[in-house]
């Protein structure tokens, strides 16, 4: 299911950037770890499939520079270092390997595209990618921690296939809007955040509103929905809040890491 990135398509780095930025500066480094953890806290949630999905990060003070896992690892895998800096061109300017082919053609139109977007996940988790194939919408704003996604969803009905050039990641950024989840039918979902944090927080979240909602739709009972007024009432409750507590989760994360599987941070 995974493929690499054509050799036609990479360049080298002294071709595609003689000048590079300082990659090695404390702000890259923390987002390097930060992006790692995140990695490793996805694959401990059985968010990963594979050597499969991506996420991904513009590099600090670099907005045309993005850091992404390399092809070949899972997510358990992982580790800082490992990390590559790819551009928009199909360069990898720093690290070991290279993208999946689709994995880059994704994300670098997404930072091309939406400079809102400094983080972006994509997954293939089991009960997020569930609702992305049934009839209708995917959240159906019944369970209090769906309604932190209330007013911030989009979906991407027209499915193609892989995403193996550029014209795909195009297509999929156009569909975004002003969404930050964006439920890509029968594949999957995407994550957009302003931070690596916030991407991380959407993410967890999301699954855990997927899950609670599946479990109630087996039971083969009507499912009821919060009142609309009260659903975005309660979303802009949650918004206040959002950074801090996405920041807190992801110190959390790290912290548990540091004590369990501190490798993330080679």
């Amino acid at each position: 299911m995974a493929h690499g990135l054509s050799e036609k398509k990479t360049q080298t780095a002294a071709d595609a950037r003689p000048n590079l930025p300082d990659l090695g500066s404390d702000a890259v480094r923390a987002a390097r770890e930060d992006l790692a953890a995140c990695f490793r806290a996805a694959a401990r949630n059985g968010f990963e499939e594979g050597i499969c999905n991506h996420f991904s990060a513009v590099v600090p003070g670099c907005d045309d520079l993005f850091l992404v896992n390399p092809f070949g690892f899972a997510f358990r895998e992982i580790t800082a270092s490992s990390l590559l800096v790819c551009d928009f061109n199909g360069a990898v300017v720093d690290g070991d390997g290279e993208p999946e082919a689709t994995a880059f053609h994704i994300h670098a139109e997404l930072h091309r595209r939406l400079p809102r977007a400094r983080a972006a996940f994509h997954t293939h988790m089991p009960y997020a990618t569930a609702l992305s194939m049934t009839e209708g919408e995917p959240l159906v704003w019944a369970g209090q921690t769906a309604l932190k996604f209330y007013g911030r969803t989009a979906v991407d009905r027209e499915y193609n296939g892989l995403a193996l050039d550029s014209s795909e990641g195009a297509r999929i950024a156009g569909a975004v809007g002003d969404a930050d989840i964006v439920f890509m039918k029968h594949h999957g979902v995407l994550v957009l955040a302003p931070s690596i944090a916030e991407a991380w927080d959407d993410l967890y979240y999301l699954e855990r509103a997927a899950e609670v909602q599946v479990l109630a739709m087996s039971t083969g009972r009507r499912v009821e929905p919060v009142a609309p007024e009260v659903a975005q009432a309660t979303s802009l409750q949650m918004r206040e809040g959002d950074a801090r507590s996405a920041r807190l989760h992801l110190a959390s994360i790290r912290r548990q890491l540091d004590a369990e599987e501190p490798a993330y941070r080679r």
